[in-house]
């Protein structure tokens, strides 16, 4: 069988922790600051683990990173 290929965008955009969760930046931060509340910007800083079924979609674009 020929190796599986990994998904360039994902392969930037996410990584994995130690114990197979997968972490990515926050959403929604790029823009529009002024209209977005203090607690939204305070509570998006860093990265955040992905939910289960977002979870699934990433793997399968990343079969190596486990």
């Amino acid at each position: 069988m020929p190796k599986m290929k990994t998904k360039s965008g994902a392969k930037k955009r996410f990584s994995m922790t130690a114990s197979g969760r997968v972490k990515a930046g926050q959403a929604g931060k790029r823009h529009g600051m002024i209209k977005r509340s203090n607690k939204f910007i305070r509570n998006a800083r860093g990265t955040t683990i992905l939910c289960a079924a977002d979870e699934k979609i990433v793997k399968k674009y990343m079969p190596y990173a486990r």
